[in-house]
């Protein structure tokens, strides 16, 4: 209704300006006229914009209005503005006021049916409300239900992330008290990065968090612990692991010697690479978290082998030591990163054990069992670093190996070298030998270079040798001093064969001589040839399993039996003929025995060739000097007869006691000395021995003989001492000479033509001849003539016996100077003296 009448009141308003304009001037009426047409129009606009406008945003058009001069004039147009409105709502109450008044019939009709309905609902809702108490405390439940059946939901969600955790912490606790360090940090891992971040933020999981850092730090002290323990038990076991490597090997060698196509896996062990891989694939499982017992855990490296000689197999290394507690640590420091730190200690600490290792006893040289032990040792540790090498990935590397190695073989050569210097026996130096190449075959198995302990064993192949020759010179000596210089007698048919084994005799009349009878040779021969053969397997044994061909064994054992013969038998020989108190028989006999001995050196050549297989002829083939030496003792036992027979002759000699002053005999016979009698006798005794004894040797021993006694008595004619001799002494000893003519005469010794022993005295024959016949003239006048009688009487010797004989007739004409024949005759000798001065004197100008 207000705004029915709001435009009333604006027709009103607007009609009452215009009354007013007509009582106005005309000019005051145009101007106010267009005054109030835009006054009516603002009114209007402004009562639009009240009409249309939303009554909280009518504030500033009513402002407008009061801010105006005509608010009483708008105040007017609003009510004729409502009254206008008021008009047309009361027209339109008109047209509808029979509606109006029928619907209030039908809602008062409505009202009584409400009222029922009311009462219904009320009734509905009463009970409805009673009805729905169960619902809602049913309902109510079933929210506490619900709210629960989250929270166990939230519950077992939370459980879910948490339950793992604990479990993986148990199954880590459970894992540390087995001392399973690989899998508990495996298990460690996983519970910190998978684990504790699905978990949440739990208090137990902050103390876990925080625990994480002390049990990898505390299975790491404990897993390098457990290697520590390792390396110190494979340290202090090392000579059993060597010793096992090695017994493998030789139980292999002695295997391929005897059945040589036979598989290697029938010694009982298996194949390295195999054991390798397992105990790789042993490693991996374990690393996996579900390998190794608890008892592999625990150990310190070194298995129990105490019944493996029970046993037909022998262990190998991967069999004896367990390794897991490398392969553990490994895996363990390669999961905390710190790899490289494990493998620096594990090498240095390798190398520190290494030279533990190598540096040998003080008094290894002295036993076997040192060497034994020291080589096992080795053996034992590249046996667990080869082992190592091929079972992990980069702990060790070949390089490294191979370092080590070369370290290794230095310094156990120079150990060997200085340690066998010491060494004198040879059966101590064979038996090393053999356990140096056992040493070398076992790590040459394992892939180790060993070219040169083989160079080192040639190089001790000289020093067993002079060793060998130390002994055979005692055991030549023996054979030498125990030896009688007697011809083996042999009664029996089977006596005679045993003698003929040991030494090659091939005399077919000896043969058929019948029983019993006599070896030419001495017990030494036989025994010296089968020395001499024992010295031959000696060098033999040493040559085997060297890796040398047929050739240079060959050589090696003609070159040192070649040694053995030219020195220490050489040697021998000379000391056993050159020794006092060895008599001509002795002396006869050793010439017949090295006579024997020399005929023995082809078979010796053929003895090596059988046992060497290499044929004498061949080219570049030593030759053995067995010739030259028994020649040469041979030779020297000779010389030995010549001396010891002159010293003998000396010795007879010495009994000579010639009167120089005798006067000459004038009736009887003349007789030899006793001296020269007992001498010849000796002789023809001595040289009835020389039987046996070559023809060649026989006469110059006796040519000799001879050559020694005419010697000697010109040496009893022109000794300084003897200042006077008179013809009767010159008788006397033409009489020894002729004696010893007539021994030369008789031919003690077969062999001699004509008489060429008599040549022996030819010198001091015709000496005494000159003398004796006073033929001076003769002498004078042939001397320098091929055809002289007195050809070999030498001036001076002349002259030397002449004026002893001067000196004679001196002191004798002190008491026959009035002899008139005396004093001729100290003419004659004086002439005669100075004749042969000048005749001295023509032949040296």
């Amino acid at each position: 209704m207000t705004h029915g009448a709001q435009p009333v009141r604006s027709a009103q308003l607007s009609s009452a300006p215009l009354g007013s304009a007509q009582l106005s001037s005309e000019p005051t009426r145009a101007t106010c006229r267009m005054a109030s047409v835009e006054t009516a129009a603002e009114h209007e606009r402004i009562l639009r914009e009240i009409e249309s406008t939303d009554t909280n945003c009518i504030g500033p058009t009513l402002r407008s209005v009061y801010d105006g001069q005509e608010h009483g004039l708008f105040m007017d147009k609003l009510d004729a503005r409502i009254r206008n409105h008021d008009r047309e709502i009361e027209k339109m109450c008109n047209h509808h006021f029979q509606g109006f008044v029928d619907s209030i019939t039908e809602l008062l009709k409505v009202r009584g049916e409400a009222q029922k309905l009311k009462s219904q609902v009320i009734e509905t809702n009463k009970c409805l409300q009673d009805d729905g108490k169960d619902l809602m405390s049913s309902m109510e439940d079933l929210k506490q239900c619900r709210v629960q059946q989250r929270n166990i939901a939230t519950t077992i969600d939370k459980l879910t992330h948490c339950l793992p955790v604990l479990e993986m912490y148990s199954r880590l606790q459970e894992q540390m008290r087995a001392k399973r360090y690989y899998p508990a940090l495996r298990t460690l891992e996983q519970l910190e990065h998978t684990c504790l971040p699905k978990a949440g933020q739990y208090r137990f999981c902050s103390i876990m968090a925080e625990n994480i850092p002390k049990l990898r730090t505390q299975i790491r002290d404990t897993a390098m612990t457990q290697l520590r323990d390792f390396l110190e038990s494979i340290r202090k076991h090392s000579d059993k692991i060597g010793e096992t490597a090695i017994k493998q090997a030789q139980l292999q060698r002695s295997l391929d010697s005897s059945v040589s196509t036979q598989p290697r896996a029938l010694i009982g062990r298996r194949p390295r690479k195999e054991a390798a891989a397992a105990a790789a694939a042993g490693a991996t499982q374990q690393s996996d978290g579900q390998g190794g017992s608890p008892l592999s855990e625990q150990d310190s490296g070194i298995l129990d082998v105490e019944d493996e000689e029970e046993d037909e197999e022998v262990p190998g290394a991967q069999d004896l030591v367990d390794f897991s507690p490398v392969y553990r640590c490994l895996h363990i420091y390669t999961v905390l990163g710190l790899r490289d730190v494990f493998e620096n200690y594990y090498r240095k600490q390798r190398r520190k054990q290494a030279r533990l290792v190598l540096q040998p006893h003080s008094n290894m040289h002295e036993t076997l069992e040192g060497y034994r032990r020291y080589f096992n040792q080795i053996v034992g540790f590249f046996v667990v670093e080869d082992h190592i090498l091929h079972t992990t990935q980069g702990l060790v590397n070949r390089a490294y190996v191979e370092e080590l190695w070369e370290l290794a073989l230095s310094k156990i050569i120079a150990a060997l070298r200085t340690h066998s210097s010491y060494c004198d026996d040879p059966d101590l130096v064979l038996d090393l030998k053999n356990l140096i190449v056992l040493f070398a075959d076992t790590l040459q198995g394992y892939g180790f270079p060993v070219s040169q302990l083989f160079d080192m064993l040639l190089e001790m192949r000289e020093q067993y040798g002079e060793i060998l020759l130390k002994k055979w010179n005692i055991t030549f000596r023996q054979v030498l001093d125990q030896d009688n210089y007697s011809p083996i007698p042999v009664s029996t048919e089977q006596e005679y064969k045993h003698y003929t084994s040991q030494f090659p005799l091939q005399d077919p009349e000896l043969d058929k001589l019948p029983f019993p009878k006599k070896l030419p040779f001495s017990e030494f021969v036989p025994k010296v040839y089968c020395q001499l053969k024992e010295f031959i397997y000696a060098c033999l044994k040493y040559s085997e399993d060297l890796h040398l061909s047929s050739t240079e064994v060959d050589d090696m054992i003609r070159k040192s039996t070649n040694l053995l013969l030219t020195r220490t038998l050489s040697h021998c020989l000379q000391y056993a003929i050159k020794k006092k108190n060895v008599g001509l028989a002795e002396l006869v006999q050793v010439i017949i025995n090295t006579t024997h001995l020399e005929q023995s050196c082809h078979f010796l050549e053929e003895f090596i060739s059988n046992i060497t297989n290499v044929p004498p002829d061949t080219v570049n083939a030593t030759k053995l000097y067995g010739t030259s030496t028994f020649k040469d003792a041979r030779h020297a036992a000779e010389a030995e007869i010549y001396t010891s027979l002159n010293a003998k002759i000396d010795q007879f000699l010495q009994l000579a006691d010639y009167d120089w002053m005798a006067a000459v005999q004038t009736g009887g016979t003349p007789t030899a000395s006793d001296y020269l009698i007992d001498l010849i006798a000796f002789l023809k005794s001595t040289f009835s021995v020389f039987t046996n004894l070559p023809g060649k040797v026989a006469q110059t021993a006796c040519m000799s003989a001879c050559k020694h006694i005419s010697t000697s008595l010109m040496q009893l004619l022109l000794d300084p001492e003897v200042r006077q001799i008179s013809m009767g002494a010159l008788h006397q000893l033409n009489t020894d000479v002729k004696e010893c003519e007539s021994f030369a005469r008789a031919g003690p010794v077969a062999g001699f033509q004509g008489d060429t022993l008599l040549l022996a005295f030819s010198d001091l024959r015709q000496l005494l001849e000159l003398f004796t016949q006073w033929d001076w003239s003769t002498y004078l006048a042939d001397y320098g003539k091929p055809t002289c009688k007195y050809l070999r009487v030498n001036p001076h010797t002349a002259l030397a016996l002449l004026e002893k004989m001067r000196e004679t007739s001196r002191k004798n004409n002190v008491f026959a100077q009035f002899r008139k024949t005396d004093r001729d005759r100290q003419k004659l000798i004086d002439t005669i003296i100075k004749q042969l001065r000048n005749l001295i004197a023509q032949h040296h100008t």
